[in-house]
């Protein structure tokens, strides 16, 4: 009987070889597909947010909950009532607001640590007249933050605009010792005024002033930046909702060009109507897209 062939060494190492190739070509493939899947899955969400703030409004004859700091926003992203009085505030109409299912993007739903072994910093905000003190953590690029009190904890990796929720003004107006509520009915230019978008803390509005300078690096957590939602989730890009409920992709440095609040400078010094040159922005973010 005519003995079976093997496998020869250099058979075997010429297989192995065009394996390895052949997953060190698809994998950043595959790799880009499942970025691109929870990208859609994170637009998905934002599109449930949509629907249910626009029935919200409309429920409201067009408010949304205001005070003087703009934490009433996270009544919306909670779905249960922060501030101990708010004359705005309707219980009847957020008992049944279900947000936890649509909280977190797929590309920022688990935890990162710190070093040492702390899910990032803490961040106080709230305790305003009337409202309760607030104990929270910040998240990162791929990592939810966290409200640790009141109970129950709860986290999420989308951050509201804090100056739609505090009368859309750098600065507040007040009529008869009350903040002016806002009717979002009355706004103009709705697909250009950002309502959530991805975020490492709550808010994902930036600082008010002039100078709004880009985070220097990549890594740098959401607390440090003045333009807070700036990060790299999506390969250049953060995904938005807005005023007309539309859902779309965000430039990073696009974010700079939107209309955060009614005085916002829009052709200020990070845009390109504003004159900024390539070589100004910091590093991690030249190769993106200008706007």
């Amino acid at each position: 009987m005519a003995g079976r062939r093997a496998f020869t060494l250099i058979e075997l190492l010429v297989v192995i070889a065009i394996v390895a190739l052949l997953v060190a070509v698809l994998l950043p493939a595959l790799h880009a597909a499942r970025k691109q899947a929870r990208s859609v899955v994170c637009q998905s969400n934002l599109r449930q947010w949509g629907m249910t703030l626009a029935l919200y409004t409309e429920e409201s004859q067009g408010r949304v909950p205001t005070n003087n700091e703009g934490d009433s926003g996270l009544w919306l992203l909670r779905g249960t009532f922060l501030p101990k009085d708010d004359p705005n505030a309707d219980a009847s109409t957020l008992h049944h607001f279900r947000t936890r299912g649509i909280a977190l993007c797929p590309m920022a739903a688990k935890f990162t640590w710190n070093s040492g072994g702390v899910h990032s910093s803490p961040i106080g905000f709230g305790g305003s007249p009337g409202e309760q003190e607030l104990e929270a953590s910040a998240g990162s690029t791929y990592s939810p933050w966290e409200i640790i009190k009141p109970e129950p904890r709860f986290y999420g990796s989308y951050g509201y605009n804090k100056w739609l929720f505090q009368g859309f003004s750098g600065d507040p107006r007040w009529t008869q010792g009350r903040l002016l509520e806002l009717n979002v009915f009355s706004l103009g230019g709705k697909a250009d005024i950002p309502v959530l978008l991805d975020s490492p803390l709550p808010w994902g509005s930036p600082w008010r002033g002039p100078f709004i300078p880009p985070p220097p690096r990549e890594s740098i957590q959401g607390t440090a930046s003045p333009m807070t939602c700036c990060m790299n989730r999506h390969s250049g890009y953060v995904n938005g909702l807005f005023l007309d409920w539309s859902v779309r992709k965000v430039g990073l440095k696009e974010l700079w060009t939107l209309r955060w609040y009614a005085e916002f400078d829009r052709a200020g010094p990070w845009t390109k109507a504003g004159g900024v040159l390539p070589e100004s922005w910091p590093q991690w973010m030249r190769g993106f897209k200008d706007y």
